[in-house]
């Protein structure tokens, strides 16, 4: 199991469009990734799940791969949040 905390600087945070990038790139791995904020977690590949988190400008979220790839996940999200978040 691999993490990391990140805090959003996206101004409008993770909605509908965001959410569906999230997912996608979530997908792209054989870990399970969940996304984590305020102890309530998110499997980051259900776009409505990570909605229902809330995840606004400034919110520090935990990121975790669990699996096999869990290494190259977890360096593959911590790049997709920087680029995108």
């Amino acid at each position: 199991m691999k993490k990391f905390t990140y805090t959003i600087k996206n101004e409008i945070g993770i909605h509908v469009k965001p959410a569906g990038d999230l997912s996608r790139a979530a997908s792209k791995y054989m870990s399970k990734i969940f996304v984590t904020k305020d102890g309530n977690s998110a499997d980051a590949t259900k776009i409505l799940a990570v909605m229902s988190l809330g995840i606004g400008f400034k919110d520090k979220i935990t990121v975790t791969a669990m699996g096999e790839d869990d290494e190259i996940a977890i360096e593959g999200m911590k790049k997709f949040f920087k680029d995108n978040f």
